[in-house]
């Protein structure tokens, strides 16, 4: 009867124990809840596992019983855990840094000896940890200054309106903010970048064989990523330091579906501004960013997040202009940008995945002219729309080949721009046409290793542009003189463009810590931002392909030898590369494109080539840490124009506005105790190229400079010392409130690096001493003179 009984429950018992269940694991840092990519799972008794995606996700099917899971991340401590599966079962797994190895510069989200490994060039990974610890201007954490001490990344000086990437120039740069488009990165005439700095988890750069799945611009991608509110409690961390005040929360709103991040940073500097630049006494300035992220955890499945960005500035300039007749008494700049992300991530049951993003961004500048002596504001104002749907499905289930396919619609509309005079008698309204783009892509991207020596990555992207009515373009004779205009209606083709862009990367391994990489990327870009100025005012106007601005074309070659010594403590890199472009665009003399119906007029083309070679040394664990680079570059470019007026030094090579020859950047860490962290970075790289003039003559009493080659001249070397403390009261992962100092020290020893040189009209015998009998004065611009010290201070409560 015993033994009845016993195969009675025997039976129902055996099909159970042979059912197949989901398991679904979620890792993330258990102090900032970023989610961890490339983390070792290992299950036993089935000798089984794999790694977490870049959501930090890990899905396997396995069959119902007791199973012994070890999770594994270099620089984390490992974890054991236990589970009895008897249905679909997830859980989040929070890891905790390693005591004993400190070192923040180690914790990128990585694999190890993944700089080996892959066939991805140029790439830079860095994690908010890297970034916090930069010395910066006003102790201001940003991450454009950050980025700027890698390799191959330069800025326009101590104010910049974004970076050059090997080279190339600011539009050539994709910048994204958990996946859409930042059209104006900074703040503060460049000083600080827009991105709420709490919610940064981290950044990732590709410079060279850039992943298909990104396309529209011809230099680089920066990937800005926001944290996943991977929380079940609520958490409250801030900051205030001289320049600005910030505040980030996050909480779970319905526990284990529903959590939220939202952060916010102010700043009002009307008072700081005669400090760093005295002739700007009455210069005002303000700004504003925030984020908002929300995550709902559908099931194991599915999760969908969506993100809300938005950045406002107002300063105001206490100079006298005079722009289209307009005479103002000052200049006032108000910008906005307004991001929309929705997403969702679909986990297949087989460990692949699909994602679908929709992303909205307006970017909307203004410029106001208050009119002397009057009550009267004249306005100009612009505006730039982005839309797009991406849908990419990916495969990573086998380790020697792996795949991704997508598809990517996006819409520009652009108003180019409105001048309202308000009451002004003298000044004309004027409104410029819209522009309306489509911009349609298919990708695929192939990653296969056929033997344990060489992996080779193959993708190829697929586009077509085009841009459409209502639109009036202008007509030209054979001489190129205006011919008349010819009107395209609503959803009329005016111009269209076809490409392919195939990406190609190839490493061979020649040892367990040795490798050679080749790579090669062609691109085209349909969306360009012009500008005359490397000022980083909100001037410059953004313009679609069409058929006399044809698109930005780049091919990239490059190739790299990769070391790493000391179980990848140490990690020693050369990497070169050739870029060549074309239909780079450049304004003709004497340009002025501010209320221009037929843009091209103003403009030229012109083909353009760098390139360059790279040396990396960067020691990723111990007391002392930090990294070490050095670029030798040219970036050139010539025009090819018959016509005399579009010719740029007479169709010779010339440097370009980001010519740096020779940059040297450095950033050490001394981590002395678990209290306190000493920074030190350095950057020293070969002038700006500026113009010189090659004479002057008389007109009515004043001498006026004449200008005949561009970028003839360079500013003297730029250099400059940073340092900061960090003095943190506790790293206790246990402790719920935690508070730290920084103090910083921008420009340690003093150093005066002008920004610009200018020219100006001498009164009587002024600085007869250096200017002997010469009738105009040439003078050096420096935005931030002295030495800036800083103190802020930060808190955490959990």
């Amino acid at each position: 009867m015993v033994l009845i009984q016993g195969l009675f429950f025997l039976v129902p018992l055996s099909p159970i124990l042979a059912q197949e269940y989901s398991l679904t694991l979620n890792v993330v840092d258990l102090e900032s809840s970023q989610s961890l990519e490339g983390v070792t799972i290992l299950i036993s008794p089935c000798n089984c596992g794999g790694i977490t995606n870049a959501s930090g996700i890990f899905s396997k099917r396995l069959k119902g019983g007791n199973y012994n899971l070890i999770v594994e991340y270099l620089g984390y401590g490992s974890k054991e855990i236990k589970i009895d599966l008897i249905n679909n079962q997830s859980f989040k797994v929070e890891m905790m840094i390693e005591d004993e190895q400190l070192s923040e510069v180690v914790l990128l989200a990585k694999k190890r000896n993944q700089n080996i490994e892959t066939p991805q060039m140029g790439v830079l990974e860095l994690n908010i940890r890297d970034l916090i610890k930069v010395p910066t201007v006003m102790g201001e954490f940003d991450v454009l200054k950050s980025i700027t001490l890698m390799a191959g990344v330069n800025s326009s000086g101590d104010v910049s309106n974004g970076v050059s990437i090997r080279g190339g120039s600011l539009d050539q740069n994709l910048m994204l903010y958990d996946g859409a488009p930042v059209f104006n990165p900074t703040h503060l005439f460049g000083l600080f970048s827009v991105f709420t700095p709490d919610v940064i988890s981290g950044v990732d750069i590709y410079r060279a064989n850039i992943p298909v799945k990104y396309g529209g611009r011809i230099a680089s991608v920066l990937e800005i990523k926001v944290k996943n509110p991977y929380i079940d409690s609520f958490k409250i961390e801030g900051g205030i330091g001289l320049i600005s005040n910030r505040l980030t929360i996050t909480t779970p709103l319905i526990k284990d579906k529903l959590m939220l991040t939202a952060g916010g940073r102010s700043g009002f500097s009307d008072l700081l501004f005669p400090l760093l630049i005295p002739r700007l006494k009455n210069t005002r300035a303000n700004f504003i960013d925030s984020t908002v992220k929300l995550l709902y955890l559908l099931n194991s499945y599915n999760q969908i997040t969506y993100t809300n960005f938005l950045s406002n500035d107002f300063y105001q300039l206490d100079l006298i202009s005079n722009i289209e007749n307009i005479v103002s008494s000052s200049n006032q700049y108000d910008f906005k940008t307004r991001n929309h992300t929705l997403k969702w991530l679909h986990t297949f049951e087989n460990e692949t995945n699909l994602t679908s993003r929709f992303i909205h961004s307006t970017y909307s500048p203004q410029n106001l002219f208050p009119e002397i002596d009057t009550d009267n504001i004249i306005r100009f104002v612009s505006q730039i729309q982005y839309t797009s749907l991406q849908s990419e499905f990916t495969n990573f289930t086998n380790e020697e080949l792996s795949y991704y396919t997508g598809f990517e619609i996006k819409r520009y509309q652009i108003n180019p721009g409105a001048l309202n005079p308000g009451n002004a008698n003298s000044i004309n309204p004027v409104t410029l046409n819209n522009e309306f783009g489509y911009e349609s892509s298919v990708y695929a991207n192939l990653d296969w290793n056929p033997n344990p020596n060489l992996a080779l990555s193959a993708g190829l992207r697929v586009t077509q542009f085009s841009l459409l009515g209502p639109f009036d373009e202008a007509q030209y004779d054979s001489n190129g003189l205006f011919n008349g205009v010819k009107s395209f209606g609503g959803q009329e083709t005016v111009a269209s463009y076809f490409n392919p862009e195939p990406r190609l990367g190839i490493n061979y391994k020649l040892g367990e810590n040795t490798s050679v990489k080749m790579s090669y990327a062609k691109i085209f870009q349909y969306l360009q931002n012009i500008y005359n100025t490397n000022t980083p005012l909100p001037t410059s106007r953004w313009k679609l392909s069409d058929r006399y601005i044809t698109p930005q074309k780049n091919n990239t070659f490059g190739m790299g030898l990769y070391q790493n010594f000391l179980s990848s403590i140490l990690e020693v890199s050369f990497e070169g590369y050739y870029r060549k472009t074309d239909n780079n665009l450049t304004y003709k003399p004497g340009a002025d494109f501010f209320l221009s119906e037929f843009i091209e007029k103003e403009i030229t083309q012109a083909e353009g080539k760098s390139y360059g070679v790279e040396f990396s040394l960067r020691k990723n664990l111990g007391k002392v840490n930090g990294v070490f680079n050095y670029t030798w570059s040219r970036s050139l470019l010539k025009t090819n124009a018959v016509d005399p007026i579009g010719r740029i030094n007479n169709n010779s090579w010339y440097a370009s506005d980001f010519d740096r020859p020779h940059t040297v950047n450095a950033t050490v860490n001394f981590e002395g105790d678990r209290y306190n962290t000493f920074s030190f970075n350095f950057v020293g790289q070969t002038g700006r190229p500026y113009t010189i003039a090659n004479g002057v003559f008389e007109s009515q009493n004043v001498t006026i400079p004449i200008y005949l080659y561009r970028n003839n001249s360079r500013l003297p070397t730029y250099h400059r010392l940073d340092f900061s403390w960090k003095i943190a009261y506790s790293k206790d992962p246990e402790r719920r409130f935690k508070g730290d100092w920084t103090f910083t020290v921008y420009n340690l020893y003093s150093r005066n690096n002008p920004y610009n040189i200018y020219y100006t009209q001498r009164n009587g015998v002024q600085d007869g001493d250096v200017f002997l009998g010469s009738p105009l004065g040439a003078y050096e611009l420096s935005v931030l003179r002295g030495t800036l010290v800083s103190l802020s201070y930060n808190f955490k409560f959990q």
